[in-house]
């Protein structure tokens, strides 16, 4: 046996930083893998984004007070709506995940960092293809 001392919960997140924005794009990137055929492919020109925070205009738009309300959002137009084609003039399709609101969300609850971006991300695919709440629980159940 050695001289070290006993491993402890210090010990475990000591070192540890904060998940930066890449971190949630690569947790954003595994969510995508688990989504069932043929989700993948009709969502394979859908932009994630990752920020901070969201912007003013988009709480303003949504009736939020607090920018911790929002942890991810849906810009675009879903698939049932004609989104598949872009009009000349028309942004592309992208989900947009706020990383401190996740991150204080997290904080609050029993999930993993990884369940809480995964869940974020599949409800707002899900807008995407137009599906109800209920498809999209059924979906990341599937996942």
């Amino acid at each position: 046996m050695g001289n070290k001392a006993p491993f402890n919960a210090v010990d475990r997140w000591a070192d540890v930083m904060a998940p930066s924005l890449d971190d949630f794009t690569a947790l954003a990137r595994e969510a995508f893998k688990t989504l069932p055929p043929p989700f993948p492919s009709l969502a394979k020109d859908v932009i994630v984004r990752v920020d901070d925070f969201p912007d003013q205009a988009s709480l303003d738009e949504l009736g939020l007070q607090s920018p911790f309300e929002l942890l991810g959002l849906f810009v675009g137009r879903g698939l049932s709506e004609g989104g598949a084609t872009i009009d000349t003039g028309d942004t592309s399709n992208a989900i947009w995940l706020y990383r401190r609101p996740i991150l204080d969300y997290w904080a609050e609850h029993e999930e993993t960092l990884g369940a809480v971006v995964r869940h974020v991300f599949i409800h707002e695919m899900g807008h995407h293809f137009g599906l109800s709440d209920d498809d999209m629980d059924r979906i990341e159940t599937e996942a």
